[in-house]
């Protein structure tokens, strides 16, 4: 068996997770990091700015100019908090949520498609050792910091 470190590069490189656009919808290029901002904008509820940035682990400088290039591509709004005006939540325009939603779709696509050449077994088997990585990760103090869900 292959090591587990060229099983995961060949994995996220087969999952596009190397590319510098993931998407390219209605006519605009989304990084793979804007695809996940609008996905964690869109999923939780009227997040603030510190939220979206914790739970992705970005520092708040480089997540500020990711937020103000979804802003200019009209996908993204930022409105100051009206019981903290030091706070800004972000929701996603009707147009972000349109990407957001083909993105969605696509990926849903691509997953659906892949999953058709296994059993249901083994889906079912990929994805609860997907879910025992993730909560193995979630543990580790040598990667990244526990996403909150």
């Amino acid at each position: 068996m292959e090591n587990a470190r060229e099983l995961f590069q060949i994995m996220t490189r087969r999952f596009g997770l190397l590319n510098k656009n993931c998407c390219s919808v209605g006519g605009c290029d989304i990084s793979l990091v804007q695809s996940h901002l609008l996905y964690e904008i869109d999923r939780q509820h009227n997040p603030s700015m510190q939220q979206i940035a914790e739970t992705l682990g970005t520092d708040i400088t480089t997540f500020s100019r990711q937020i103000q290039s979804l802003i200019k591509m009209n996908l993204v709004t930022k409105m100051a908090d009206p019981t903290d005006r030091r706070v800004f939540t972000l929701s996603l325009t009707t147009e972000g949520m349109m990407i957001a939603n083909l993105i969605d779709q696509q990926m849903n696509d691509y997953l659906e498609e892949i999953f058709s050449y296994m059993t249901e077994f083994e889906k079912e088997s990929v994805l609860r050792s997907v879910e025992i990585m993730n909560e193995a990760m979630g543990k580790s103090s040598r990667c990244c910091a526990p996403i909150k869900s």
